[in-house]
């Protein structure tokens, strides 16, 4: 594990870090392409994309590294947690300028749900599977590729605007716009795929960056025929799989000129994709599920990385699936226009399965002057908005007794925070306290093998080639960020970076070759 003084310098927003002056560099993708394909395998390491290449050449990650760059010591934000992680290749920004630190979070001057803003300010936010009308559906209880319609507004935290008080959705939390929003103002179509109807958030704080989101929810009902009651996506390795199978099909309807549901065709759009959860919960879930072999295994073998017999699994779907798309692309005769970009929100902690601690994470709750915490592999704590500063010190003081029992490596308190993000005694998002674990510690009183939202380089050093026909392979040791991606989208598709408030504000540099 790296120093936290190298952790913290890697942590500053990638783009601060990419974007030092130097010699003059080739982008990675010049202008001219017409369509860009992103893909997030969340969970994929850069060592997955290595191990998996080497033993399965001919494979579609083969056929992409062998026309693309390689960034083998890429980074995604930190936190790692999929909101910012996604939010970082869509902004160009880090949880400093665009307000997310977690998909779940709290926010010092919102109310909850159904409160009518009344009483003292200061709730959870609940920006996932919390808002759906009807988790037991997959549609979420509305339209699916009409994310608004999936979000039930009884769920939705409130803030007083403009002396009223209003449900707040996802895309209005958001502090920066997104490529989808610069995409669609240039008159080119969008659309994107992804994991919870909250991802709406991708909208942009306008709230209309994408024309087609389609978002199913994963942690509804599993749909595998016959699967039990009560049991959702997450729990099979094949019902994962059925899940994801969604969204493949509708990004080979975007790249054959439909919308995602395959009801109008209004043309492949200049920027699409989506997200796979497939190796994730081959690396998260220990054991097999409804609709899986009995012998299936989650997680990696050893501290190399070689995955297990599930996660091998999960890796051949995606690699097929992602095929599925190179083929369609080409069908279609759009792989000489088409830059595809593959990388992940986060990766998961620890690889190697001997490293794993798990810990309990009720200690927090007892902090002074508690409001919420959010515990996965890291822990992000906040006070509550009338005893924070009050109870700071004694808060601090605290978490440092209880750091053996919580696993605790490094406290980051207010000093820290105010320079890699943002004041808390200022800022209504900004935790008081992110506590960094020591590795392979995850917040667990069950199973799971991994998680995701720390530090360490086993949750940040993600998989991330850029790849189409006319780019040599090529490897690019430079560090380099998820941040970056933004920029190089924007890039390729012939508009300017700077459009792009969180480039601005961090200075991001789009990929180089």
């Amino acid at each position: 594990m790296r120093s936290l003084r190298t952790i913290l310098l890697a942590t500053v927003a990638g783009g601060l870090l990419a974007s030092q002056p130097g010699v003059a560099a080739t982008p990675a993708a010049a202008p001219g392409y017409k369509h860009v394909l992103l893909i997030s395998v969340d969970g994929l390491h850069a060592a997955d994309l290595t191990n998996w290449v080497e033993s399965h050449p001919k494979g579609a990650f083969g056929r992409l590294v062998g026309h693309g760059i390689v960034y083998p010591n890429a980074f995604t934000s930190a936190p790692s947690d999929s909101f910012p992680g996604m939010l970082a290749q869509a902004t160009g920004a880090s949880p400093k300028y665009t307000g997310m630190y977690y998909d779940d979070s709290y926010d010092r001057e919102t109310w909850a749900a159904g409160s009518n803003c009344v009483g003292a300010p200061g709730a959870e936010i609940t920006n996932f599977e919390a808002l759906d009308y009807n988790l037991d559906d997959v549609s979420a209880g509305g339209t699916l590729g009409q994310p608004l319609t999936q979000i039930n507004p009884a769920n939705l935290q409130m803030q007083i605007v403009d002396g009223t008080c209003q449900p707040v959705y996802p895309h209005q939390y958001l502090r920066v716009n997104t490529i989808f929003e610069v995409i669609k103002a240039a008159g080119m179509p969008t659309a994107w795929s992804d994991k919870h109807p909250a991802y709406e958030i991708l909208d942009g704080p306008s709230g209309k960056g994408i024309d087609d989101l389609f978002t199913p929810e994963i942690n509804s009902q599993m749909f595998l025929a016959g699967a039990p009651a009560g049991k959702d996506n997450t729990t099979s390795y094949a019902a994962v799989r059925a899940y994801d199978s969604l969204k493949v099909a509708a990004v080979v309807n975007w790249i054959d000129g439909w919308n995602s549901t395959h009801t109008a065709k209004p043309g492949t759009p200049a920027i699409f994709g989506m997200n796979f959860q497939a190796v994730s919960i081959g690396q998260k879930l220990a054991k097999a599920g409804y609709g899986d072999a009995a012998d299936l295994t989650g997680g990696y073998l050893d501290s190399n990385a070689t995955p297990g017999n599930a996660l091998t699994l999960q890796l051949s779907f995606v690699d097929a699936a992602i095929g599925k798309m190179l083929r369609e692309l080409n069908s279609q005769d759009l792989s000489g226009s088409t830059l595809v970009i593959v990388s992940a929100k986060h990766a998961q902690s620890p690889i190697d399965p001997k490293a794993r601690v798990a810990v309990d994470d009720a200690p927090y709750a007892g902090t002074p002057g508690y409001a919420f915490h959010v515990a996965d592999d890291e822990a992000l704590v906040w006070l509550a908005p009338g005893s924070q500063k009050t109870d700071y010190a004694a808060a601090r003081d605290y978490l440092k007794a209880n750091a053996a029992t919580l696993g605790i490596a490094e406290i980051l308190d207010r000093t820290s925070l105010a320079t890699l993000y943002q004041d808390p005694f200022h800022d209504s998002r900004t935790p008081d306290f992110v506590t960094v674990v020591n590795h392979g510690v995850i917040y667990t009183g069950g199973t799971k093998l991994a998680e995701h939202g720390g530090f360490a380089d086993d949750d940040r050093n993600v998989a991330l080639v850029v790849s189409a026909a006319d780019i040599k392979a090529k490897i690019v040791e430079d560090l380099s960020y998820t941040t970056q991606i933004a920029p190089t989208i924007l890039t390729a598709l012939g508009l300017d970076p700077t459009q792009l408030q969180g480039v601005q504000l961090e200075g991001t540099r789009a990929l180089t070759r």
